[in-house]
């Protein structure tokens, strides 16, 4: 598969940073991974962390002003776009069709070539603005996976607890990655 990752600058820059430690480990399923981030992503993720990991995973990195990356045109062939965490800034610009950038033009590509939009949304609580927007993308073939953990598994470290979502995420784009399913 061929996935491109969105990091905008919601709260929630741990979700991102399991998300890409296991797209890593993922690499027999995952052939290419492009990257973009936002204008705050990296302010967020140093606020919240402490750390610039950010700048060490081996995935070619997109300006977010790019239009020449392979994941803004259908015919590159992007299997699923994850946009993590995902601002309801963002989501009330895909829901308006509004492609400003490389993140919100590869969520108009995946959404008009019926291909997989994960949006993983971190606000709490929602207004109604951002109830509608997320339906608006819903409605077009998105899907909406709120950073919302479990606690099935019993996780011991904010990792663990940000894994249960990103497990599920995983999941949702299509991929196989070992963690906790019920029943088992």
């Amino acid at each position: 598969m061929k996935i491109a990752v969105a990091v905008t600058g919601a709260s929630g820059s741990v979700y991102a940073k399991v998300l890409l430690e296991t797209l890593q480990q993922l690499s027999e399923q995952v052939t290419e991974v492009g990257l973009v981030w936002s204008a705050n992503a990296h302010t967020v993720w140093q606020h919240e962390l402490n750390n610039t990991l950010y700048k060490t995973y081996p995935f070619k990195v997109w300006d977010k002003n790019d239009f020449m990356a392979p994941f803004a045109s259908g015919s590159a062939g992007y299997d699923a776009l994850i946009i993590c965490p995902c601002s309801m800034g963002t989501v009330g610009r895909i829901a308006g069709g509004i492609s400003n950038d490389l993140i919100t033009r590869a969520a108009d590509v995946m959404l008009k070539e019926r291909k997989k939009l994960i949006c993983v949304v971190r606000e709490t609580p929602y207004n109604l603005v951002h109830l509608r927007n997320m339906t608006a993308v819903t409605e077009a073939g998105g899907i909406i996976c709120p950073a919302t953990p479990s606690f099935y598994s019993k996780p011991q470290t904010i990792e663990e607890v940000a894994y249960t979502v990103i497990h599920r995420v995983l999941q949702l784009a299509g991929l196989h990655a070992s963690g906790y399913k019920w029943g088992s």
